[in-house]
């Protein structure tokens, strides 16, 4: 059974997306994929978030 991690950023720079992606995939997760919430007013994402995986039991 595969339990799941959102994590939000709430400053979405490359710079932030790799710590984040290090940190989980670090700890045992698998990253699953990331998901954009964009302003109206600009071509620059206003959050993003990042989904990983990982089996129930594997710590």
């Amino acid at each position: 059974m595969l339990q799941y991690k959102v994590v939000e950023i709430s400053v979405v720079t490359d710079e932030e997306i790799e710590k984040v992606l290090n940190t989980y995939v670090k700890d045992g997760w698998n990253f699953d994929g990331i998901n954009f919430a964009m302003r109206d007013s600009s071509k620059r994402p206003a959050m993003a978030f990042l989904i990983f995986t990982r089996n129930v039991g594997e710590e």
